[in-house]
């Protein structure tokens, strides 16, 4: 072989490694269709990395099948792809819609949940973030069979949704977000808790009973135990807890105004009519409330009223507690 002839296998060596490499770049880093329109793409369980190839193929976003499918093994993801709903365009390099898949980047929510909200409530913000309907989340909730199934001896989850921030992804059933919430309660039922409840002669389901009308009660943190006292007292005196959301719960929304007729509906939950606590909880409480009905305040309070401004007064005496109400009461309406 000539010198001649060598210098030009050399020179077509470098040639193609260098088009190798530009190809390479352009496949890898530079997007199929730059504009091209963002889609959803649901990536289903069970799906091989060849379907996820070929329907990333069907819809445009990606050019190179079997190059897709060659990076996806070599990028170690062709057995980790996370199920969801993907948002991808053919504007994306395929590098980026590798590393979206990495990363298992579905579509998520925000589901901010507060505290003392009842199942009704809740249903109806996950029907208005678009996560499942309203009448779903409902039925699923109430359904005595799932609840039994999650290894509860009640009629509903009420109680037992723990409040929180979740991140929800898009599709994801009205069972599995109640089983994302009831998850969460058990990690804020801890050990620790279970056998305080024992120590104070509660049951589980009591606390979180005592705990939701705690946290329909006390605006302030400051005054949950003190809430919790009042009840706890009431409990061992064998007196009425005259609470007042427990009149409404089933009944009308636990936000709207109580009159003087509500105290007199005659339901199961309200404390104005039964001994004792009611037969469940009547909203889904905090772990502030959970606390405070765990460790009530050392104080003997067994009545309080409102003082207009989200705080309570609290008095020992049916005496003391007559005259609060005429004070708090003339100051409302300004007399």
């Amino acid at each position: 072989m000539t010198k001649n002839t060598k210098d030009l296998l050399i020179i077509t060596l470098v040639g193609l490694i260098i088009a190798g490499l530009i190809h390479l770049y352009i496949v890898l880093f530079l997007p199929h269709s730059p504009g091209g329109e963002w889609k959803e793409i649901v990536i289903s369980k069970g799906m091989n990395f060849k379907e996820i190839t070929a329907t990333l193929k069907k819809e445009g976003i990606i050019k190179w099948g079997y190059a897709f499918d060659i990076f996806g093994r070599t990028y170690g993801i062709t057995k980790k792809v996370r199920s969801g709903y993907y948002s991808l365009s053919s504007s994306m390099s395929m590098i980026g819609i590798l590393r979206t898949f990495k990363k298992g980047m579905i579509i998520e929510y925000s589901l901010t949940i507060p505290e003392g909200m009842a199942i009704e409530d809740i249903a109806e913000i996950i029907d208005k973030v678009g996560l499942a309907k309203k009448e779903g989340f409902t039925s699923i909730t109430n359904d005595r069979g799932f609840v039994k199934s999650l290894g509860f001896e009640a009629k509903s989850l009420e109680g037992y949704l723990s409040p929180d921030t979740y991140l929800i992804p898009k599709g994801m059933t009205s069972k599995e977000i109640a089983e994302r919430m009831i998850n969460r309660f058990r990690e804020v039922i801890t050990p620790d808790i279970e056998k305080r409840a024992k120590e104070i002669g509660f049951t589980i389901s009591q606390v979180i009973t005592l705990a939701s009308i705690i946290e329909r009660e006390a605006q302030v943190d400051s005054e949950r135990p003190l809430v919790s006292a009042v009840y706890h007292n009431r409990l061992k005196k064998r007196m009425p807890l005259q609470a007042d959301p427990t009149a409404i719960y089933g009944i009308k929304r636990l936000n709207e105004k109580i009159t003087k007729k509500d105290l007199k509906n005659k339901s199961p939950y309200n404390t104005y009519r039964i001994a004792g606590l009611p037969p469940g909880p009547i909203a889904n409480p905090g772990f502030k409330s959970i606390k405070a009905a765990l460790y009530p305040a050392d104080v003997n309070y067994l009545f309080f009223v409102s003082k207009n401004d989200g705080t309570h007064h609290f008095s020992r005496t049916a005496s003391e507690h007559h005259e609060a109400v005429i004070k708090y009461r003339e100051k409302k309406t300004g007399g």
